[in-house]
C-alpha cells in the first residue's frame, strides 16, 4: 500500500509539532546546507526552511506521492525521490534532519554513524522517531493480525518497523562521533474524535504494512476488528474525545 500524502496530512498539526520541538533544540546557528531525509509531504521541510531561511535546503523521500505533494508545497526546494537507506551524499551538511523516518529503516548501528559522518564540524544530526510499538494502538494491530484468517499473509507485517532501542544505546552509538548529544523521550497526548480517528491516524503510517497484503474485503474486516479493540483500549472521555498517547524519541547530535 503506497504512502498517501493526503491521508498523512489529515493530522498535519499533530504530526508537525514534534519536528518543531526537535529543531528548536538544535544548537547549530549558522546553517548553509541542510537536508531533510524522509521529508514526507514537506511539512517537516517547511519548518526547516522557516528556521533557517538562508540555508540551501534539499530533501528526499521514497514515495512518489509524498514528493509530489512536497514539491507543490515548497517549489523553491529541491526534492528528490530516493531511499534514506541508500543515501550516500558525503556532505558536508550543517544540518541533517530525519523526522519520523528512521524507524522504517533497519540497521541503526550502521546508519546513524554514517549520517554523522556527513556532518560539517559543528553540524547537527536531528532525529525524531515514534517509539510506540508497546502502546495499545500497535499491540492491537499485531493481535488482530495474528488472530484473524489473514494471519499467514500478515506474518511479516510487523517486521517493516524497526524497534527503537533505548536512549542509552543511541547515546553510546553517536557520542564517539559528536561533541554533544542530547536525547530525550516525549509522550504527546493527542485529543482525537474517537476510535475511528485513531484508525485514520494510523492508516497514514503504522497500519500500512498490515493492510497492504489484504484484499479490500479483508481490509474492511481487519479495520472493523481493530476499531472495536481500540474503543475498549481508548475509552472516550466525558467531553467525547479520546486521548492518544504517542511517545517519541529525540536525538540531537552535534559534531
Amino acid at each position: 500500500m503506497p504512502w498517501s500524502a493526503s491521508q498523512y496530512l489529515k493530522f498535519e498539526d499533530e504530526r508537525t509539532r514534534p519536528v518543531r520541538d526537535l529543531l528548536a533544540a538544535v544548537p547549530t546557528r549558522e546553517v548553509k546546507r541542510a537536508i531533510d531525509l524522509g521529508c514526507g509531504p514537506g511539512n517537516s521541510t517547511e519548518v526547516l526552511v522557516a528556521r533557517y531561511p538562508d540555508a540551501r535546503v534539499s530533501a528526499i523521500d521514497s514515495s512518489d506521492d509524498m514528493i509530489r505533494a512536497a514539491r507543490e508545497r515548497l517549489p523553491e526546494v529541491f526534492f528528490e525521490r530516493a531511499d534514506v537507506e541508500d543515501w550516500r551524499d558525503p556532505g558536508p551538511f550543517d544540518l541533517i534532519l530525519a523526522n519520523a523516518v528512521l524507524h522504517w529503516i533497519p540497521d541503526h548501528a550502521g546508519l546513524l554513524p554514517r549520517l554523522g559522518g556527513a556532518l560539517s564540524d559543528g553540524g547537527t544530526l536531528a532525529v525524531q522517531m515514534p517509539d510506540n510499538l508497546a502502546e495499545p494502538s500497535h499491540v492491537l494491530m499485531r493481535q488482530v493480525a495474528a488472530d484473524g484468517p489473514w494471519a499467514g499473509k500478515l506474518a511479516d507485517a510487523n517486521a517493516e518497523r524497526t524497534q527503537v532501542a533505548p536512549a542509552s544505546w543511541y547515546y553510546q552509538l553517536v557520542r564517539p562521533l559528536c561533541q554533544r548529544v542530547d536525547i530525550w523521550r516525549t509522550t504527546y497526548h493527542h485529543p482525537l474524535a474517537g476510535s475511528e480517528a485513531i484508525v485514520e491516524w494510523f492508516r497514514g503510517s503504522g497500519l500500512r504494512p498490515f493492510l497492504a497484503p489484504l484484499e479490500p474485503a479483508e481490509q474492511a474486516e481487519f479495520v472493523g476488528r481493530y476499531r472495536s479493540a481500540l474503543a475498549v483500549a481508548y475509552p472516550a472521555l466525558p467531553v467525547g474525545t479520546v486521548l492518544l498517547p504517542f511517545p517519541r524519541l529525540f536525538i540531537v547530535a552535534t559534531r
